[in-house]
């Protein structure tokens, strides 16, 4: 059986993912996963299951905020703000890519080329198992809640 190798981004979160201990398997979906709603209607799932990533600019310091947000919430920045006592600003593309070295669509949870402060959303604590995304548009892959606090080092957090 031939198997088909993983996109390069995809890779190296699946190679985090063994180095860390984990056994979670990175798939490629044969269509995009870019918004929480593709990923929901492709793996047959919930859209609050999908673990997006979303990236912020953080103001003071010109760095990186991950929030994980579960598929159906949008993040009120101004909840991060009060937790950060920071100002959040809007991350384009390019900031994206440079600070994670993941494209929009496919920002992975863990990873990241330089080091981002990370918040999960405690509404993705009630269920058994989530989706997130691996490194590229189409690839992802299933967690549960704990491994993703364990393997991002987030803090959980209101996000709405």
């Amino acid at each position: 059986m031939l198997v088909e190798a993983l996109k390069e981004s995809a890779q190296i979160v699946q190679d985090l993912i063994f180095e860390l201990g984990y056994s979670n398997k990175v798939i490629e979906l044969p269509n995009s996963a870019r918004t929480a709603k593709e990923a929901a209607e492709a793996l047959n799932c919930e859209v609050a299951q999908i673990a997006k990533s979303i990236i912020f600019k953080l103001e003071s310091s010109n760095s990186a905020v991950l929030v994980v947000a579960s598929g159906i919430n949008r993040v009120n920045e101004k909840q991060i703000e009060k937790i950060l006592n920071d100002q959040l600003g809007k991350a384009d593309a390019d900031f994206v890519r440079e600070q994670t070295g993941f494209v929009i669509g496919g920002v992975s949870p863990i990873g990241h080329k330089k080091q981002v402060i990370t918040f999960i959303d405690e509404d993705l604590l009630q269920y058994k198992e989530v989706w997130a995304a691996a490194g590229h548009p189409k690839a992802i892959f299933q967690l549960t809640p704990n491994e993703l606090i364990e393997m991002t080092k987030g803090k959980v957090a209101k996000i709405k």
